[in-house]
């Protein structure tokens, strides 16, 4: 009998097999060989295309005896090869192991993630109970619930009793969240409240750890997955609902090789697969809000802290009226808040979602500045690592070099990053113990120890990018500095706005969690500080009914579909003909307005140019469909590449 088998590699098809009198059904991992060697593969749901080509059919080796994938889960597998224009192989790659998958283990290895409920008697909150009702409402089936709260309103607690009767129930849960550096203090939370170990899934997980737990999902062995964006193609046997923590995280974007925002399509795989999902945000995407007011989501509001613990309260410090010392960030004004806050032994967190020392380096002899050989951006000075990084490719140099006009550069280093200030507090600050909170401090072994320590107070001072405001609990955190609010506010992005909403109200939310009155401090030289006031309003609906008038009116995302073509290549001139070529090719085809080419913002990455095409069109798989065909039939010349990225977040 012949099987259609889908292998994890770039083909868009299965390939036909013999079955070798194997009892194979749509769903079974197979082994088969595949050219000089064996390959893993899936019996799929449909044949490829071949027209009248002759082949010789090979034979499937052997059956793997692991419970075969559900078909609901293979045809969200199918609609997400179509939706992302990634072809069928790649996406079968992103549920598969290494390309590999595995039998169960003996039972002693899932031992640690046995699922035994313990008794808690946490009282919920009146409002909290009413969300709670409203989110178990029709969690038999499919249905998206949004969850919105202030921080520290205790989201967290309202949707773990939502899970807890479908974990007795004995169905798998999914729980994802945007950031790795996230995992380890929800993980213990997560213990605390159920009594039992959830599996953590992300990309530092080791590769034997990764195996058991692939299994033991695949098998039913496994009831809990805590997990970044690659958790939600794992091999779930028996899902019953996702959370989607943090829905409005741009982190969920994946941009880089298979490209995908996993909080749309966590949202269609509980479609395919009939179940409930759970969206959790202090301020929701465009997207989301824009789904509630259609009433295609239901939705409930917590709007009073836990233990009913007060919002902080907002200062402007008007650097036109407070001289700023030589290279220096930080006011007097702010020096007298601050010594006040710590007299109350308040945590202190200056924030600048800047990493490194310095964003720029220039020799004030010879005017040139660092900037990346392979990119077209500034080099960042790393000083704790003695070297100049390029934040997109990874170039690295030394601060070393000849000047044109006599012996070696004098450099001045300009704009500051979190180590300059890191290294202005310890100035300022001697007795006080503080620390750099960012990715390149943050994700490594000792960073589960160093968020104990903050969380006990043992660090006073805390210098963050914006990983800080993605939900972590620091319970003396009472006074926030933010040391540029102007450079934030700059640029051209479509998502600015509302970026800034929400990394400001998740920030401010780190502050005053315990009760205790908390104040978020703003420096600017912006006199106008209406822009202040609004992303801090208590209310962010109003700001975003706002943004939704503005993007109907301009035919902006959700009310369109975008997809960006990128076209790369390393020589400029004929990268920019080639674009030209292309879009007069593909333009009368495909069903949407076909905008550009023009030069990417970051026109040059890891030494390719880069040229950028849009589509908008209608929200509807056509538009999709009629790219993905008229692509296919154009032939690219060597060295050049195309990236597509449907629905963009970055215009980078």
């Amino acid at each position: 009998m012949k099987v259609p088998i889908l292998l994890p590699n770039i083909f868009n098809h299965p390939f036909t097999y013999e079955s070798s009198n194997l009892n194979l059904k749509v769903g079974d991992y197979v082994i088969v060989p595949f050219g000089k060697s064996k390959i893993t593969g899936v019996v799929w749901n449909q044949f490829e295309k071949n027209g009248k080509k002759k082949y010789v059919i090979k034979k499937v080796i052997e059956k793997i005896k692991i419970p075969s994938l559900k078909k609901t889960t293979i045809e969200f597998l199918n609609w997400f090869s179509e939706y992302n224009m990634v072809p069928k192989g790649m996406t079968l790659k992103l549920l598969l192991l290494s390309s590999n998958a595995f039998e169960k283990f003996s039972k002693e290895k899932y031992e640690l993630f046995k699922s035994q409920l313990k008794k808690n008697s946490i009282k919920l909150s009146k409002e909290q109970r009413a969300s709670l009702k409203k989110m178990n409402k029709h969690d038999e089936k499919f249905r998206v619930h949004v969850l919105q709260g202030i921080t520290g309103s205790g989201k967290t607690i309202v949707y773990f009793e939502a899970l807890k009767h479908l974990i007795q129930k004995g169905f798998q849960v999914l729980i994802m969240l945007p950031e790795i550096g996230l995992t380890g203090q929800f993980e213990k939370k997560f213990i605390e409240f159920f009594g039992f170990n959830p599996a953590v899934w992300h990309s530092g997980v080791s590769k034997k750890k990764k195996e058991i737990i692939w299994s033991g999902i695949a098998n039913g062995e496994i009831r809990v997955v805590i997990g970044a964006r690659s958790s939600l193609f794992l091999p779930f046997k028996n899902l019953g609902l996702i959370i989607l923590d943090e829905e409005h995280d741009q982190s969920y974007k994946q941009d880089e090789g298979i490209i995908y925002n996993a909080r749309d399509m966590a949202i269609t795989r509980a479609s395919f697969e009939n179940i409930p999902i759970n969206l959790i945000t202090a301020v929701p995407s465009i997207e989301t809000y824009y789904n509630i007011k259609k009433g295609k989501y239901s939705f409930s509001k917590l709007e009073k802290r836990f233990q009913d613990a007060s919002l902080p309260n907002y200062e402007i410090i008007n650097l036109n009226n407070t001289k700023l010392e030589s290279q220096s960030w930080i006011s007097k004004e702010i020096m007298q808040k601050i010594n006040l806050h710590l007299e109350r032994k308040d945590q202190i967190l200056f924030f600048l979602n800047r990493r490194g020392f310095s964003p720029y380096v220039l020799c004030k002899k010879c005017l040139k500045s660092f900037s990346c050989p392979n990119c077209s951006i500034n080099l960042v000075y790393h000083k704790y690592k003695q070297n100049l990084l390029c934040h997109y490719c990874g170039y690295k140099t030394k601060l070393n070099r000849i000047c044109n006009k006599q012996s070696k550069c004098d450099f001045i280093f300009s704009g500051p990053g979190v180590e300059r200030i890191s290294e202005e507090v310890k100035k300022k600050f001697p007795t006080k113990k503080s620390i750099i909170f960012s990715s390149d401090t943050m994700n490594k072994k000792n960073s589960s120890e160093i968020l104990e320590r903050i969380t006990n107070n043992e660090i006073q001072i805390l210098i963050g990018t914006q990983l800080i405001s993605k939900g972590f609990h620091f319970p003396n955190l009472n006074c926030i500095v933010v040391i540029d609010i102007d450079l934030s506010s700059q640029g051209h992005d479509l998502r600015g706005a509302e970026k800034n909403l929400q990394l400001y109200h998740q920030l401010s939310g780190r502050a005053g969690r315990t009760g205790k009155p908390a104040t978020v401090y703003f420096q600017t030289y912006n006199v106008n500080t209406k822009m202040i006031s609004d992303i801090t309003d208590k209310n962010p609906d109003i700001f975003l009914n706002k943004e939704l008038e503005i993007r109907e009116s301009n035919n902006l995302p959700p009310f369109q579909r975008f997809i960006a073509l990128i076209i790369t290549g390393r020589k400029e001139n004929f990268l920019e003909q080639e674009a030209i070529k292309f879009k007069n090719f593909i333009q009368n085809s495909v069903k949407g307005k076909v905008l550009g080419p023009v030069s990417a913002p970051i026109f040059r990455i890891k030494k390719n140019f880069r040229v950028r095409l849009l589509i908008r069109g209608k929200k509807s798989l056509k538009v999709q469909n009629s790219l993905a065909k008229i692509i296919s039939k154009y032939k690219f010349p060597n060295g050049i590449k195309l990236t597509v990225d449907v629905d963009p977040i970055n215009f980078n």
